[in-house]
């Protein structure tokens, strides 16, 4: 019985050119994907990298600025402590008995230990006075006539502003020289958004 298959050129009879055409063309496209895979896995390690950056940064800033919160809260208590303080002058503290005065040494000490604490946690307080306003620091309350000093510069604190971090906790209350040195500041535009 003859084969059907007679006719058909055996893999050792074609010709060369055409096989070595077929393995050049096989090993271009086996290149190319390499290619692509080594991009794939370069661009995989990349965002890896950027993920695992981010994560560092989020994991700072929540430690940083983790007490926001409870530092704002603390910072009325700071508040009330040097208003009650502010209230015995020099002289009424002079004419007040012992008992008196070791309970304003006492709230002193509860004060400064406050601060400290805020400050062990990255609240720092913003040094105001005599500085230029700064709507990103300041919220003026008031502009007040100031003759001796530029226009523009915070002649008085009225409640401290404070930093956590590099961000803003709490802005400075202030009144501001305002221009001129008279007159009432109309047209004054003193913008207080934090």
């Amino acid at each position: 019985m003859a084969a059907d298959n007679d006719n058909d050129a055996l893999p050792e009879d074609q010709p060369e050119t055409n096989g070595a055409e077929m393995m050049a063309q096989e090993l271009s496209g086996l290149r190319a994907e390499v290619e692509a895979h080594k991009d794939r896995a370069l661009r995989a390690l990349a965002e890896v990298e950027n993920v695992r950056k981010r994560l560092e940064r989020e994991r700072d800033d929540a430690r940083t600025y983790s007490v926001t919160r409870f530092a704002r809260d603390m910072l009325t208590v700071a508040d009330n402590l040097n208003r009650a303080l502010a209230a015995f002058t020099p002289e009424v503290r002079a004419k007040t008995d012992d008992s008196v005065k070791a309970v304003l040494d006492g709230v002193e000490a509860t004060a400064r230990e406050l601060s400290a604490a805020l400050a062990r946690h990255g609240v720092k307080p913003i040094e105001a006075q005599g500085q230029r306003f700064d709507p990103n620091l300041h919220q003026a309350i008031a502009e007040v006539p100031a003759p001796d000093v530029q226009p523009g510069t915070v002649v008085n604190v009225v409640q401290p502003g404070y930093l956590i971090g590099d961000r803003l906790l709490r802005p400075s209350m202030v009144t501001v020289a305002k221009a001129g040195g008279g007159g009432n500041g109309a047209g004054q535009n003193f913008d207080s958004r934090i």
